[in-house]
């Protein structure tokens, strides 16, 4: 009989607020997307970084008009370092194969891209990638006659993790903000629905019910709030999958610079957005009744 008395005083209170409650729940579903791909997000890095960091090569690319000789002498001078774990050297035809693989989704560029444009090089597997220093100066241009350059994979994967950061980072700060708009708005909700059934309340205060019983309402009433905004984030947060990771980083996913995002990535972090909706609203509606609402 309680549990249905109490029901049912969620149910009017949700009813009687509900453009409030509407408003409540948009504003936690906003703030829980915003989270839920930051966890996202950073899930990506930690997975990218034990992914290509032991995949990490370094590329010495060689002069066009490089001897015989010199090109002989680099590759003696890179089986013989410590630092060196594997070196495969690359032709200028096979370094315009291996072009036309990681670009094939984008026809265009192959076809302005001649095949005498790519240089041959030498492709250096590394110990530890972080050395890159030592072989890049062992092997600078000044000191070898024949290298071109001396490129570090990690470089380019530092500035790719670097963008991912910051947009982890956005997404935490917009998060926080709108978790601090969906307090204030919970807060206001509560007081509203509390002073609108202050009667009610005040009777049942009379005839003997805790104060726990007359506020364990207006608690379900924001945890439920919250729950929904939750689903409401994951559904979300799918639909950006779909619409905009999936579309928009297509090419990008193809050519092996991103990792794709996976269902099984929101299905991970589904769990923490339902415990942090519901938490988040419950503790604003508990506070705000101990704090500000006396029933």
């Amino acid at each position: 009989m309680r549990l249905r008395f109490v029901l049912s005083e969620v149910w009017t209170g949700l009813r009687r607020n509900l453009t409030m409650t509407i408003a409540m729940i948009l504003t936690t579903a906003i703030s829980l997307v915003m989270l839920g791909g930051a966890l996202i997000i950073a899930r990506e890095i930690g997975e990218m970084k034990s992914l290509y960091y032991g995949q990490i090569e370094v590329s010495i690319f060689l002069q066009e008009k490089v001897t015989p000789a010199q090109q002989a002498a680099i590759g003696n001078g890179l089986k013989t370092s410590p630092e060196v774990e594997r070196v495969v050297y690359e032709s200028k035809a096979d370094a315009y194969k291996r072009f036309k693989k990681i670009f094939s989704g984008q026809p265009s560029l192959v076809q302005g891209t001649p095949p005498s444009f790519l240089p041959a090089s030498f492709r250096v597997k590394l110990h530890n990638p972080e050395h890159y220093p030592v072989i890049a100066q062992q092997f600078a241009p000044k000191n070898n006659p024949g290298v071109y350059s001396v490129q570090d994979d990690g470089a380019v994967l530092n500035k790719l993790f670097s963008i991912l950061n910051g947009l982890r980072n956005g997404a935490i700060i917009i998060a926080v903000v709108q978790a601090l708009a969906a307090l204030l708005l919970i807060s206001n909700t509560i007081q509203v629905a509390a002073f609108s059934r202050r009667t009610e309340t005040g009777i049942m205060r009379l005839v003997g019910a805790s104060r726990w019983y007359t506020q364990l309402p207006f608690i379900l009433e924001a945890a439920i709030a919250g729950l929904i905004g939750s689903v409401l984030a994951v559904g979300g947060l799918g639909l950006a999958k779909r619409m905009f990771i999936d579309k928009t980083f297509a090419g990008v996913i193809r050519q092996g610079l991103l990792r794709p995002v996976d269902w099984n990535a929101i299905l991970v972090v589904s769990p923490v957005l339902a415990a942090v909706g519901v938490l988040l609203a419950s503790v604003a509606a508990y506070l705000t009744l101990r704090l500000y609402v006396r029933i």
